[in-house]
């Protein structure tokens, strides 16, 4: 099992509405790609200044399960929408 750990850090001007666009690309992903096999994000709520302000963790049963996920074609157009509104993400994959 991989677990894949993803932070977004948004633009200053941002838009609560653009925030619930990806968040509602994000939560039909479980359902487009197979290769998810548990999916979790969420907003932070603590708000600190060390705090980014969107946490996803994932999972998917091998290295090259996460690899297809990367590449599919659901998951690019949200990448897309993540680069559109974040000024920063972070990631950490793990056994």
């Amino acid at each position: 099992m991989v677990t894949h750990v993803v932070l977004f850090k948004f633009k200053p001007e941002t838009t609560e509405a653009e925030i619930q666009q990806l968040a509602e690309g994000l939560g039909e992903l479980p359902q487009q790609i197979e290769e998810i096999r548990e999916f979790r994000f969420g907003t932070d709520v603590v708000r600190s200044e060390r705090s980014y302000d969107l946490g996803l963790v994932s999972s998917f049963e091998d290295l090259e399960a996460l690899q297809r996920y990367q590449v599919h074609p659901d998951h690019q157009k949200v990448v897309a929408q993540v680069k559109a509104i974040t000024s920063g993400v972070v990631a950490v994959d793990f056994t």
